[in-house]
């Protein structure tokens, strides 16, 4: 193969053919998910939806309610942190450019507008879209609501500890630390003396004396990779028989799973409720909503498998080794505590812990990992919220795109045809080499049989 030379001087082309354009795989995906939100009517709820916060013929008009909602599922399917970046991206590509309706000569939405749009609409707004795709998954029998799985992580919010303050007095932690270098005998401390008089002191990070002035909704807690930071805590509520994401809350990252469980499990029978409106989805639905929960062992309190079995809901969530208990008087949370005991040793109850642990997971890898959510770049916990709404419903969606093209995002879908084309090489190799094999063979034969007849005639 001969060596390329870069050109070093171009001249552009006065007229490009859109046809003649480069095409990759992002633009089979984005066309086919454009086909799915235009077919069950995206836009039109979209802009219904919204049309109450806007001010018809005051001001230049804004974005679409559907380009913006598109622009922040681009940003899951893209695996994109920041609005910032959801804008380059943008601005940058051929092929979320006819997804977001926007033609080559038109100019694409700034992040400031995406900023200014997030603030005008509220979570409600944000919450109708996320049921709505809930919704068409209901109607693509993606979404049952039988067995829930229930599970939290931390998401690293975007502020510093050495930016808190007290929450009695507002002074500044670098202010607090030179109060304390100097009652112990240092006139003048340096940076080096504060963080050694810090990592000296015990239980120094409480947050009920601590807050960050900018984001009071953090809260310091110890993320999963042992680091100490401030974070929120974002649980989702999963459907075990689809994969689909029922419900989504965002709390404080020092809550106990104990106390967020409820509010996670109401939002969850909300939805599904807010879904069963629909006829074609509720028909969809499993007859029995919410009938089985799974759960890990921080989980596990007397009071949530009382208030599970009250509501008639079968649990099954792990229990952690706590010896002998004692229930005098304690007659109802013992029924309930040995009940969720037998169901979780059945060979039943095992097989949907493994099933928790591999969805559940898989889950928080795809939307805050692979997904770009892990590290925020909003502060408020509204902010955040509204923002992780429509990015999990993103990842909803992509469970309607595996079912179409085999793959959940652009990435994927490139990957598939990789995986193919190179099928298709091995196909055609191996047919190839037993064709050889095959006439190596014959001429073998034909060879034998000579030699033979020549043997005879010679006899």
């Amino acid at each position: 193969m001969a060596m390329g030379k870069r050109q070093r001087a171009t001249q552009d082309s006065l007229f490009i053919p859109t046809a003649s354009l480069a095409r990759s795989a992002s633009h089979t995906f984005y066309e086919r998910l454009n086909g799915v939100l235009t077919k069950a009517g995206f836009d039109d709820f979209a802009e219904g939806l919204c049309a109450p916060y806007y001010v018809e013929g005051k001001g230049r008009p804004g974005i679409p309610p559907g380009t913006y909602f598109r622009m922040h599922l681009a940003g899951y399917f893209e695996g994109l942190e920041s609005e910032r970046l959801i804008c380059w991206r943008v601005a940058d590509s051929l092929a979320l450019r006819p997804f977001l309706g926007y033609d080559l000569t038109q100019r694409t939405p700034d992040h400031s507008t995406l900023s200014r749009i997030r603030q005008r609409l509220p979570v409600e707004v944000h919450l109708e879209v996320f049921t709505w795709i809930l919704r068409v998954l209901a109607k693509a029998d993606l979404l049952k609501g039988k067995t829930l799985a229930v599970d939290a992580t931390t998401l690293e919010a975007n502020a510093a500890l050495r930016s808190l303050c007290r929450t009695d007095t507002g002074e500044p932690y670098k202010d607090y630390l030179t109060e304390l270098a100097k009652e112990s005998g240092i006139d003048t401390p340096t940076r080096e003396d504060l963080a050694k008089l810090d990592k000296a002191r015990k239980k120094k990070t409480s947050n009920d004396d601590w807050e960050h002035p900018h984001d009071p909704d953090a809260k310091v807690t110890r993320m999963k990779d042992k680091r100490t930071h401030l974070a929120h805590k974002a649980e989702h509520v999963v459907d075990l028989d689809t994969q689909a994401i029922v419900a989504v809350n965002l709390g404080d990252a020092n809550e106990g799973d104990t106390s967020s469980i409820t509010w996670s499990l109401l939002r969850a029978e909300a939805n599904l409720a807010t879904v069963s409106e629909d006829p074609q989805a509720a028909r969809k639905l499993h007859e029995r909503r919410m009938a089985e929960v799974v759960a890990d062992k921080g989980y596990h309190s007397n009071e949530v498998l009382v208030d599970l079995r009250a509501s008639d809901i079968r649990s099954h969530v792990s229990e952690p080794s706590r010896g002998r208990r004692k229930w005098k008087d304690k007659e109802e949370a013992r029924v309930a505590v040995y009940g969720n005991r037998r169901r979780i040793k059945s060979p039943r109850g095992q097989d949907l812990q493994k099933l928790r642990a591999e969805i559940v997971e898989r889950g928080f890898a795809h939307t805050y990992d692979s997904g770009g959510m892990r590290r925020l770049h909003l502060r408020g916990r509204g902010n955040i919220l509204k923002r992780l709404l429509i990015h999990v419903a993103g990842f909803n969606l992509s469970l309607i795109m595996r079912k179409l093209v085999g793959a959940g995002t652009p990435r994927g879908v490139a990957a598939l045809s990789n995986c193919l084309r190179e099928l298709f090489q091995a196909l055609l190799s191996a047919a190839s080499a037993g064709e050889t094999r095959f006439r190596r063979y014959r001429f073998t034969c034909l060879a034998q049989w000579r030699f033979r007849l020549q043997t005879r005639r010679s006899a």
